[in-house]
């Protein structure tokens, strides 16, 4: 049957399983908008209050699902807009589909009315990007889109149409039932020489992982977000106990192990825990898994894990010794890796390295558990919403301090509860992605952590979070500043605070009530308590100012560069007047 290439487009996402896109319309993409109007009982819309917010809630949305999340803008600033939520996710291996329209093809190149070269912005910062001309080519080229954006590492992929590629008619042939796109795959790999399946284990590689394991006396497990993307969280706890090996965590990787269990060490690198960084200082085996050694974890790699070797297991070939050299890699899906390994490792237990693990896990930073009257402890904030919404509820980040202290108190039960940007870092990325979490499951709490100053950046977003009422909590980490920077000018910068003070506006409560959306005030623990239970109870949209000391650290904390076991554990009286 011949159909507009709009209606391609419907039906292309409707055979890959969507049923929400985030996006916001214009000139070039009018047709695409009409065709969502006629099937909008098929497919869901969500108008977003900006691109970029539309492109963090498709992040969230598939972070949240592990589907592919799919975002639409036109032409000019509406596909620039969605450029640093395409480089969030590209960065965070996650899976999106962006379609933009542009300027119909006589117009290309002559800098016409909202032109933009958006696949050239867009190469450095996509697994793939497609410009399509011709609209017989359309539906083959939304079918591989979708294949590269989810098939090996995940990652974005961006789609450019021509407004009169929309327009233009061609013969539509829908995928039979049961085709599992393995045609198209094919051709994929074909068309661009570069295979986006994952190939098995090399048997070799794992027999010298498994000597590896087996051989150490004090190993360690670095776990990242790829353990999550692949889905082996169950994997990943039966070879840790198995071997009864500790395991620290990425920022990416901190909800893929169960937080309170004994062999959690949490977070390591920058802001990580006494044990997760001394434990990899003193360990003989470091067991790196879907994890890329980023240089927040391991800061000086001349130090790092000096008296290790070094084993790394991941999907990606490109990431075995690009940051630090190995002694063993395997390169495959992580489940499928440690199904293979799991019968290879010998049942062992390690009194004397397990005693040590617990020793490190007591020393933690005295401001822990530090009590103010006219503010209230970050780690308070945590413990509390935890307390309240249970290991169910999805908890998403802006980036800053908020963010670390999050990563560094939340006691993380489940996979794909922790949505945060790590490699881009990303502020004003976490409204649009509690959206998007929001969206791919209702009947779940989505709690939405922010920084004053992140939130600066995307407040915006209460308008389409008021419209579809959606019932997210936003506690705003009030401390009136850029507190990250704040606390390097404090460290580094002898204290010159330079432009990281935010002593104006807005009051967040008057704004609620401006979007309507009910507010709290919190200055206090007990305070703070009432009003998150309060707030949890309504089922509503809320916001909560909550208020943090201008100067609360966050510690541990290791200096830029230096040996990840040089923490800085407490403040002395001169780094605080």
């Amino acid at each position: 049957m011949k159909i507009s290439g709009s209606q391609i487009v419907i039906e292309c996402l409707l055979e890959q399983g969507v049923d929400t896109v985030f996006g916001y319309p214009g000139g070039a993409i009018l047709n695409i908008y009409d065709a969502l109007y006629k099937n909008s009982d098929r497919i869901k819309h969500i108008l977003t209050a900006h691109e970029q917010g539309a492109s963090h809630a498709a992040d969230g949305y598939a972070r949240a699902t592990g589907k592919v999340g799919v975002c639409m803008a036109t032409s000019g600033p509406g596909a620039t807009n969605l450029v640093t939520g395409i480089a969030t996710a590209y960065m965070d291996s996650s899976p999106i589909v962006a379609i933009t329209c542009n300027v119909p093809t006589s117009l290309l190149g002559k800098d016409s009315f909202q032109e933009i070269d958006i696949t050239g912005v867009t190469l450095p910062i996509t697994k793939h990007n497609f410009m399509v001309r011709d609209v017989s080519e359309l539906a083959k080229t939304i079918r591989e889109a979708f294949i590269i954006a989810k098939s090996g590492r995940p990652g974005p992929v961006l789609i450019d149409i021509p407004k009169e590629v929309t327009a233009a008619e061609a013969e539509f042939t829908p995928l039979s039932r049961g085709d599992d796109g393995s045609k198209e795959l094919a051709a994929v790999n074909t068309n661009f020489k570069r295979v986006f399946t994952v190939s098995e284990p090399d048997n070799e590689k794992l027999k010298v992982a498994a000597e590896l394991i087996n051989e150490s006396k004090c190993p360690v497990i670095y776990a990242g977000g790829g353990v999550k993307i692949s889905g082996a969280e169950k994997q990943l706890l039966e070879f840790a106990e198995k071997a009864e090996i500790p395991v620290c965590e990425s920022l990416m990787g901190r909800d893929v192990f169960p937080a309170n269990h004994q062999l959690c060490t949490w977070m390591i690198g920058m802001h990580g825990t006494k044990a997760s960084n001394m434990a990899v200082t003193e360990s003989d085996l470091v067991i790196a898994i879907g994890a890329r050694f980023s240089d927040r974890v391991y800061g000086d790699p001349a130090e790092f894990a000096k008296k290790s070797k070094i084993l790394h297991i991941d999907i990606d070939p490109a990431e075995i010794n690009k940051n630090i050299e190995t002694s063993g890699s395997i390169v495959g899906d992580i489940k499928t890796v440690l199904a293979k390994l799991i019968p290879m490792i010998t049942r062992t237990k390690r009194p004397e390295w397990i005693s040590k693990i617990e020793q490190w896990k007591k020393e933690v930073p005295s401001i822990y558990n530090v009590e103010k009257p006219d503010s209230i402890n970050p780690k308070f904030i945590c413990e509390t919403i935890h307390q309240v919404a249970g290991d169910d509820a999805i908890i998403t980040t802006e980036v800053g301090q908020h963010q670390m202290w999050t990563a560094q108190y939340y006691p993380f039960a489940k996979p794909r509860t922790f949505i945060t940007s790590g490699g881009l870092g990303t502020m004003g990325f976490g409204t649009g992605a509690a959206m998007g979490a929001q969206f791919a499951f209702p009947e779940r709490r989505v709690i939405h952590i922010a920084g004053d100053g992140s939130f600066r950046m995307n407040c915006n977003e209460l308008a389409t979070i008021q419209h579809y009422n959606l019932p997210i909590i936003i506690v705003v980490v009030n401390n009136n500043a850029l507190g990250n920077v704040r606390m390097w000018q404090r460290l580094f910068y002898g204290k010159r605070f330079s432009q990281t003070t935010l002593d104006f506006g807005p009051d967040w409560v008057k704004l609620a009530d401006a979007y309507g959306i009910q507010g709290f005030r919190a200055s206090n623990s007990s305070e703070f308590a009432k009003v998150f239970n309060d707030a949890y109870k309504l089922g509503k949209p809320c916001i909560i100012d909550a208020k943090v000391d201008i100067d609360e650290m966050v510690l541990p904390m290791v200096p830029g560069g230096k040996p990840i076991y040089n923490m800085i554990m407490s403040l002395s009286p001169e780094m605080m007047d």
